[in-house]
């Protein structure tokens, strides 16, 4: 007997089937309301409620006369599983709400199953176009909460590796941006500069781009024999070649019309917000955590923050650009100014013996078991680490319960933080804009979805 709480579901039913996100979901207008309406077209900036353009809410305007429509999530045209549901009237976006949450990685909970010691091969996967910042922030978290002094040495090879990451990153995002706006010589141009940095990574590291090369204590290994002529290689190419993409992109009539003046945004939205990074920059606001809350040696070179004055496409374009070169300034104070000395900590209890070492020592044998098996422990205790990632403020939290792991972590990711922009940078504008709006806000799914 066939039990009638199961039906066929014949092909009419799928032809009418509807998904739902949820909250996330953009609805009609005469099911939403006011309040939701208002953060949905980017008027209402914080949770209190605090409208900073009131104007902007347009309370008449009915469903018949506009269409909800759906875009991702589709990789690379969102740069990542990014799905977003815009409402239109005619090719004028009035609403923009993105849906995230479909790579659904877990990094966070993943991170408090795994010790101290394999933290850093979790987050490094976080942001994979800067894996090194990733470590750099869980490793110094770590750091203050054991309480350790790391090597002089390494304190210098973390901070040049971490720019050259940079130099990286923004080169992916010049040819990714490039190629939204249709430059495919922007896109071979950006990966080629790129395929430098990632062959010393592989030759520094063992590996391309989930580095784990910056741990707590120090590095992984110290710099490769005749590092300094590679490095002044990467620098001397690419530095060479910002000024090609210069004169490819920045006075090309079709790049300065779809990038000027479009997607602007004032300093206090920017503020409002919380968003960090080139897209905080590009409003004004000179907000680098590396001059304004100075980290490893930063204070000791020399360097400018780059900021922008009208907070649109263009001028995010334009930091990213000359970020590029204030970094090859950095790696070459980097190279002039490297201490000698150790490449990570010598503390037995945090740092495993060298490799020769364990067949000579039992008591090297033993630490290398432990430190590999268990993990090392670390006092209980809260702390908060943040460092200037490419895309803004990377923020990792961890509170210690006295174990071998985490007892929880939580990472500030700026690209969940600089999504929350994207509905006010889209509002009025063109449906043929919200790419390279997204381009611009450079978000990476992996953290947003960790």
């Amino acid at each position: 007997m066939t039990d009638p709480s199961f039906r066929t579901i014949e092909r009419a039913d799928l032809l009418t089937a509807e998904t739902s996100e949820g909250p996330q979901e953009l609805k009609p207008r005469s099911l939403t309301d006011q309040a939701e309406l208002a953060r949905e077209v980017g008027a209402v900036l914080r949770l209190d409620g605090r409208t900073l353009d009131p104007t902007s809410i347009d309370v008449e305007r009915r469903d018949d006369e506009t269409m909800i429509i759906n875009m991702g999530p589709s990789h690379p045209s969102t740069h990542g599983v990014l799905r977003l549901m815009l409402e239109l009237d005619g090719e004028v976006v009035l609403r923009t709400k993105p849906v995230i949450g479909y790579l659904h990685t877990g990094m966070e909970k993943t991170g408090e199953e795994l010790s101290y010691v394999q933290g850093a091969t979790n987050v490094t996967r976080m942001d994979y176009l800067s894996p090194i910042n990733n470590e750099l922030s869980y490793s110094m978290a770590v750091e203050k909460l054991l309480g350790i002094e790391v090597p002089e040495r390494a304190v210098w090879i973390r901070m040049m590796m971490s720019e050259i990451n940079r130099i990286s990153s923004h080169l992916v995002w010049m040819a990714t941006n490039g190629m939204d706006l249709g430059s495919t010589s922007m896109m071979i141009y950006g990966l080629r500069e790129r395929e430098l940095i990632l062959a010393f990574f592989e030759k520094t590291a063992g590996l391309r781009l989930n580095l784990n090369y910056v741990r707590p204590g120090g590095v992984a290994a110290d710099l490769p024999d005749g590092w300094q002529d590679d490095v002044v290689v990467i620098c001397d190419t690419i530095d060479a070649r910002t000024y090609e993409y210069d004169e490819l992109l920045t006075g090309q009539p079709i790049f300065r019309d779809r990038m000027i003046g479009v997607a602007p945004m004032t300093a206090e939205e920017a503020l409002a917000l919380s968003v960090t990074g080139p897209l905080l920059r590009s409003t004004g606001v000179p907000w680098d955590l590396r001059r304004t809350m100075p980290y490893l040696a930063y204070d000791q070179v020399d360097f400018d923050v780059i900021v922008g004055t009208y907070g649109d496409n263009f001028d995010r374009f334009a930091i990213r650009l000359n970020e590029i070169r204030e970094s090859i300034k950095i790696v070459r104070q980097c190279v002039d100014m490297m201490p000698k000395g150790d490449y990570r900590t010598q503390d037995p209890k945090v740092t495993p013996p060298p490799r020769a070492r364990i067949d000579e020592s039992m008591e090297a044998l033993i630490h290398h078991f432990k430190l590999f098996t268990e993990g090392f422990h670390v006092p209980v205790g809260e702390v908060y680490s943040a460092i200037e990632s490419p895309r803004g403020e990377l923020g990792c939290y961890i509170v210690a319960d006295g174990g071998p792991k985490p007892y929880r972590i939580h990472v500030r990711a700026p690209s969940f933080v600089n999504l929350q922009a994207v509905p006010l940078l889209m509002r009025g504008g063109l449906m043929s804009d919200t790419i390279t709006v997204i381009s611009t806000v450079d978000p990476i799914m992996g953290e947003v979805d960790r």
